[in-house]
């Protein structure tokens, strides 16, 4: 049963000083575990992914310490930057005559390959498959002995220099400051200008190369890629078709779904997110602007025009409006490792479904409700288009999103009752948000309330906590480690991560 988890900072990569400038190049727009956990990868607007790799994922203690325990000492990942990649570059199309951004949209870890990583990264219009590899190369290092040291006995016996100390041990027994005199000044000069000390070390740098490109199949922005449970195939979906990738053939592709009409003006629907199911490589699922959720078989049909199944919560329509349908569009949508139900996050809420029954979802979590009153004045400021991304742990209990102010919910589900935690993306998540005092945030209010004036206070926007809401700061991308209670999330330069 789920029950409620105690959060902890864990380790924070790209912390931002206070008052400190972020470049918009370096914001991150994707992050992505791989299956094992051993591995995390975020991608930024400048087009670069970043790997992390596990440390503290094997016991380095003595044989006989570990002889004596059941099972080595457990404690949360921790992780260490691994190697960068310049995955996408700025391009212009000058057949339609605009610019495609380098931001990586979405990253995606493929089955490994020996010792080798693979991965698939994404931006608007060009999907990448990376090989990162670690390379043993040999090195001979030269290290000069210390001054003072006037033998080559003296040298390699001395522990104490190999470890920086001022005073060695030689073997005789004496220290280095007793014999400088042993030898005659002319002899021990001519040693002390030969002599050197050269070892072999083997380093493993990580050398990336990119093996396949997967190009001109997406007209739209590309908002999704999966990999399937086959371990050869994924899709990627843009906002009017969803195409089908064989990974060894990047030079031809399966359109499966497609939206697209005849005449675009009689268009009701895009697509806004699609995954593969975990278990069954069969089933997809994918999401649209309508709050529905399709769950697809491929094997019906070479064109999936049909749905086996249609989630739809029809309990939440009510009074239908150009707002109202612009926040019930899902942005994200997560299967459970079991493949029994799918998490999705609108701008509004976070639902639960179970895939044996699609006339409501089990559960939905409101997220935003503060927000209602605001609507018009979100839209204005196009911040009712911030597409929040949501992520479950491996045992389906509990689930997490983001929000604004930097902060992000946890939800437990399966108690008997529903459990809520309120966490901020800094070194203390649980204590009490603060707005910063910045020019920017001052604009933002003012922008939000015109028209308002005359309420004063009442103007102002505040969270779920009470507190005064900034919408300037918004946790948009969180992941949930595949084995343990370990969050990763993105605060515009930074990457924190969570243990429970």
């Amino acid at each position: 049963m789920g029950s409620k988890l105690e959060w902890k900072f864990s380790q924070v990569f790209g912390e931002r000083k206070a008052g400190e400038e972020i470049e918009n190049v370096d914001i991150i727009t994707a992050v992505e575990f791989d299956k094992s956990g051993e591995y995390i990868a975020s991608g930024d607007r400048g087009g670069r992914v970043v790997l992390f790799e596990r440390t503290n994922g094997k016991y380095h203690g003595s044989r006989k310490d570990l002889e004596r325990l059941d099972h080595p000492p457990r404690s949360h990942p921790e992780y260490h930057y691994k190697t960068e990649i310049q995955s996408h570059e700025p391009e212009f199309d000058y057949l339609k005559s605009f610019e495609i951004e380098e931001k990586v949209n979405k990253v995606k870890w493929c089955p490994r390959a020996n010792d080798s990583l693979f991965l698939l990264s994404a931006n608007d219009k060009t999907i990448k498959l990376w090989k990162v590899m670690q390379r043993k190369v040999k090195k001979v290092e030269e290290i000069n002995p210390n001054p003072s040291v006037s033998s080559e006995n003296t040298l390699l016996s001395g522990k104490g220099f190999l470890l920086g100390q001022e005073e060695s041990p030689v073997a005789n027994g004496n220290s280095l400051e007793k014999t400088s005199g042993i030898l005659p000044n002319d002899l021990s000069k001519s040693l002390e200008e030969s002599l050197s000390l050269r070892h072999l070390i083997l380093r493993e740098p990580s050398i990336s190369r990119c093996r396949r490109v997967y190009a001109h199949a997406h007209d739209f922005h590309i908002n999704s890629i999966s990999i399937n449970s086959d371990c050869e195939t994924f899709i990627s979906a843009d906002d009017l078709r969803i195409n089908l990738w064989n990974l060894e053939k990047s030079y031809q592709c399966f359109n499966i779904i497609d939206l697209k009409p005849n005449n675009m003006e009689d268009l009701t629907e895009v697509i806004t997110s699609a995954e593969f199911h975990p278990v069954h490589c069969n089933l997809l699922a994918y999401g649209g602007s309508k709050g529905i959720i399709r769950l697809v078989d491929m094997r019906q049909s070479a064109l999936c025009d049909g749905c086996a199944r249609i989630f739809e919560d029809k309990a939440a329509h009510g009074p239908r409006s150009f707002l109202t349908e612009l926040i019930g569009a899902i942005s994200h949508m997560k299967f459970a490792s079991n493949g029994r139900h799918v998490l999705s996050r609108d701008y509004m809420n976070l639902k639960l479904w179970d895939l044996h029954m699609d006339s409501s979802p089990i559960s939905t979590f409101k997220i935003h409700e503060y927000l209602s009153p605001k609507l018009s004045e979100l839209y204005n400021n196009d911040l009712i288009f911030d597409k929040f991304e949501c992520c479950l742990s491996q045992d389906g209990l509990h689930f997490a999103t983001g929000s604004y102010s930097n902060l992000f919910q946890v939800y437990s589900h399966g108690s008997g009752r529903e459990e809520r935690t309120i966490l901020e993306a800094c070194r203390n998540p649980n204590r009490k948000p603060l707005l910063p005092k910045s020019t920017k945030s001052v604009r933002s209010f003012a922008s939000l309330t015109r028209g308002y004036g005359k309420r004063g206070h009442e103007a102002s926007i505040f969270d779920i906590n009470g507190d005064p809401c900034d919408l300037t700061m918004k946790l948009l991308h969180l992941a949930w480690h595949p084995t343990s209670n370990l969050i990763a999330c993105a605060s515009a330069n930074s990457l924190y991560m969570y243990y429970a």
